[in-house]
């Protein structure tokens, strides 16, 4: 089954000494099996690695496959700059939780061999466009796949927010902040802020309000058709997260327009792979209690 990934990215942890071993074990493992290999320039910079650095746009056009060295936050970052390509992603496991790096480091070659013998299943994700208007001018626009944060950034008192859902008025929020995250970000930060885990099957987006003022602002599951509007009540500017990896200065009177974007990633999984035995490993669901 090689033929169906006959070039193969590898994307590393930026700037980890701990992934050039594994790294260039497993280009030397698909290079022996006839795969031309390609190293993300940053990656292949910061390891001095060999072979062919590529840029994002070169795996994109060229990759059948891209295979992600690091934790979620690296999976994260190529997912986004690869998300217009539709490059499948597979994830090896370098962080620490690892919610979509789910090849465990020490079974990399043993997982890799399966997928390239056709021995995978594979999942659709969707991520978030967004854009956040000043008056009648578009200041940023771009994506995510976890999650788009609004919240209070350097002040020390909430911020109000009116949050309108496909032109409805919901309600004027007093909070730290907000979250509207995807299935696959209900496990990051929103997760961290009460609010519900959604199986990546689930067609929703969760707004989770952060340290609401009213016990009554409570997380809600909106249809995953939904347009999100959040505008910024003056006096308050505000701080906007992408991701937990971007973030954009936000002023008292600007509008964080949320909706599904039309691009989506592929990720492919290990035989065995289940996402509800991933959370019960990942949650300790059911361990045994201490003490």
């Amino acid at each position: 089954m090689d033929k169906q990934f006959r070039t193969v990215a590898l994307i590393g942890k930026y700037q980890s000494p701990d992934i050039s071993g594994p790294l260039l074990a497993l280009a030397d493992f698909l290079e022996r099996r006839g795969i031309t290999v390609l190293i993300e320039e940053g990656t292949a910079l910061s390891l001095g690695a060999d072979g062919k650095p590529a840029s994002y746009e070169t795996i994109g056009t060229r990759a059948d496959l891209a295979i992600v060295l690091g934790g979620d936050g690296t999976m994260l970052n190529a997912a986004r700059r690869l998300a217009e390509y539709r490059v499948p992603l597979v994830g090896v496991n370098q962080g620490r939780l690892g919610f979509m790096t789910d090849i465990a480091r020490e079974d990399m070659i043993a997982g890799i061999t399966a997928l390239l013998d056709g021995e995978f299943s594979s999942e659709q994700r969707f991520l978030l466009d967004i854009e956040v208007l000043r008056g009648s001018r578009r200041v940023l626009h771009t994506l995510a796949l976890n999650d788009v944060v609004v919240n209070k950034g350097d002040i020390g008192r909430m911020i109000e927010l009116e949050v309108k859902v496909d032109g409805e008025f919901i309600y004027v929020l007093r909070a730290d902040g907000i979250i509207v995250a995807t299935p696959t970000g209900s496990t990051a930060y929103a997760l961290s802020a009460n609010g519900p885990i959604l199986h990546p099957a689930v067609p929703g987006i969760a707004l989770v309000p952060l340290c609401p003022h009213a016990l009554s602002n409570r997380p809600i599951t909106l249809c995953d058709q939904s347009q999100i509007e959040i505008t910024l009540m003056p006096p308050h500017d505000a701080r906007i997260h992408f991701d937990g990896q971007m973030r954009f200065d936000a002023r008292a009177g600007d509008c964080v327009r949320v909706m599904r974007s039309h691009h989506a990633i592929t990720l492919l999984h290990p035989p065995g792979y289940s996402y509800l035995a991933m959370l019960r490993e990942k949650l300790h669901w059911s361990s045994s209690p201490r003490g």
